[in-house]
């Protein structure tokens, strides 16, 4: 069975950190595309990384440039992300979700997602 898990959400408070994980199971991650999405209540879900697993090259929207970092352990078949410097409005339930090759930022690309963890930023 083909399958991501997330972990690694929590409460923290302003400016600190969390790393989430996003397991894959059934499949190996090679020529796969990783993208972390968040979503809130009401609101399209954001694309807020996303990592071409062959090639290495990272993305990152303006809001999160130089705070979240994208990394792997493919021996683990398992991609992080790691979220400093956390913001109120960093709040969200985050996923991860794959596609073949190619980063894109629209989540209707994916092919699988995750069930998604919650992360508050909150003091």
């Amino acid at each position: 069975q083909l399958q991501l898990v997330e972990s690694g959400g929590g409460l923290v408070q302003p400016g600190g950190s969390l790393r989430l994980s996003c397991a894959a199971s059934g499949f190996t991650l090679d020529n796969y595309a990783i993208g972390w999405f968040r979503q809130v209540p009401g609101k399209e879900r954001e694309r807020v990384g996303c990592i071409r697993i062959n090639h290495g090259s990272t993305y990152y929207p303006d809001s999160v440039k130089g705070r979240f970092t994208i990394s792997t352990e493919i021996a683990k078949n398992t991609v992080y992300l790691q979220m400093n410097s956390l913001k109120p409005e960093d709040t969200a339930v985050y996923y991860c979700a794959v596609r073949h090759t190619y980063c894109s930022t629209n989540a209707r690309d994916y092919e699988l997602w995750g069930q998604g963890t919650q992360v508050t930023v909150s003091s």
